[in-house]
C-alpha cells in the first residue's frame, strides 16, 4: 500500500511530465505556412474528419441519435466504441463529402440538438466511468432562426458548464476548423490538442474582415491578425499540445494522420488519467479561468 508521501511523488511526477509536455510544443519552424496558408488547409475538403478518426482509430463504434428533447442533429456525431480495448465515449463535428451529405449535416454547423445529443452521451460516461474524447471542426454553431428559438446560446453556455464538471478525464481535439462557440461548445477539457493546420478563433477571418476593414478581401491580414493557428494559440497557453501532420497536410495521408494523432491521444489520456478526480477538476477548472487573462507590463 502507497504512503501518502509516496502519492505525493507521484503526483509531482505527473504535473511534471505535463508541464514538459506542454513545453515540447512551444517552438515554431520559421519555414512552416502562414495564417492564411493553414486556413486553406484546415479546410481543405478531403481533410479526414471526426468519422474517418473513429474508423481509424476506435474500434466498435455504435452511435446514439437525438437529444430526446426535439431531434437528431447529423452536424454533431456521437456515441461509444473503445480505445486501445478499453470503453470510451466519443462526440464531434461532421462536415459531409459530398454536396448531399454536407447539406445533409449543415456543413458541420450544429443546431441546439446536437449540442444537446453530445452532452448526453458525455453524461452517460460520466454515469459508466468512461473518458470522453472530443472532435472539433466547424465553422461555427448554425445561426438560423429556428436554432436561436430553441435555445442556441443557452445550448452551448450550459455545454460550457456542464464538460467544466464532468468527472471522467475529457481529450479534446481539434481537427480542422474551431469556429467560435460552436467550438468551444465542445471544447472544454483536460488536455486540448490541435492539429498542425487546424485554426481556433472567435470569428472566421472573412468575417473579421468585414468588421474591420468592411471588406471580406481582407481575410489574410484578419488571418494573421487573429492569431488563430496552433502554433500562437499554445503559446498563449489556450491548447495544450500541437499534432503534427503529415507533409502537406492531414488530407495527404489521412492513414498516418490517424496514427500520429492516435499516439497523442494516447499519451494525453494517460497523463489526465493517473490525477485524482479532485486535481484533474481543479486543473480543468483553473485552465480555462485564467484565459484571457493578462499581466501589463509598463515600462
Amino acid at each position: 500500500m502507497k504512503s501518502m508521501k509516496q502519492d505525493d511523488n507521484d503526483m509531482d511526477d505527473i504535473h511534471q511530465r505535463l508541464q514538459r509536455s506542454d513545453r515540447a510544443n512551444l517552438t515554431t519552424d520559421p519555414a512552416s505556412p502562414g495564417a492564411w496558408e493553414r486556413v486553406k488547409l484546415a479546410r481543405h475538403p478531403d481533410r479526414p474528419y471526426t468519422l474517418d478518426y473513429i474508423e481509424m482509430i476506435f474500434e466498435g463504434f455504435e452511435e446514439i441519435h437525438g437529444d430526446r428533447r426535439f431531434a437528431d442533429d447529423p452536424a454533431i456525431v456521437a456515441g461509444f466504441a473503445k480505445f486501445q480495448g478499453e470503453p470510451c465515449v466519443i462526440a464531434g463535428h461532421q462536415k459531409g463529402r459530398t454536396t448531399k451529405q454536407r447539406q445533409q449535416r449543415n456543413f458541420g454547423m450544429a443546431k441546439p440538438e446536437g449540442y444537446r445529443k453530445a452532452l448526453r452521451v458525455m453524461k452517460i460516461a460520466e454515469k459508466f466511468s468512461r473518458p470522453v474524447f472530443t472532435f472539433i471542426d466547424t465553422t461555427g454553431a448554425y445561426p438560423g432562426i429556428d436554432a436561436e428559438e430553441r435555445g442556441q446560446a443557452e445550448a452551448i453556455a450550459y455545454n460550457l458548464r456542464e464538460m467544466a464538471k464532468l468527472r471522467v478525464p475529457v481529450i479534446v481535439t481539434v481537427t480542422g476548423e474551431g469556429g467560435s462557440g460552436g467550438a468551444l461548445a465542445l471544447g472544454v477539457g483536460d488536455r486540448v490538442l490541435m492539429l498542425e493546420n487546424s485554426i481556433y478563433s472567435v470569428i472566421s477571418p472573412e468575417g473579421c474582415a468585414s468588421i474591420l476593414w468592411r471588406d471580406a478581401g481582407y481575410a489574410e491580414q484578419a488571418a494573421k491578425a487573429l492569431k488563430l493557428t496552433a502554433q500562437d494559440l499554445v503559446q498563449f497557453g489556450l491548447i495544450d499540445a500541437i499534432v503534427p501532420e503529415p507533409e502537406g497536410g492531414a488530407h495527404s495521408d489521412p492513414r498516418e494522420m490517424a496514427d500520429i494523432l492516435q499516439a497523442y491521444l494516447t499519451d494525453a489520456l494517460s497523463l489526465v488519467s493517473a490525477l485524482s478526480e479532485r486535481d484533474r477538476l481543479d486543473r480543468r477548472y483553473e485552465k480555462f479561468r485564467m484565459m484571457g487573462e493578462f499581466d501589463e507590463v509598463k515600462n
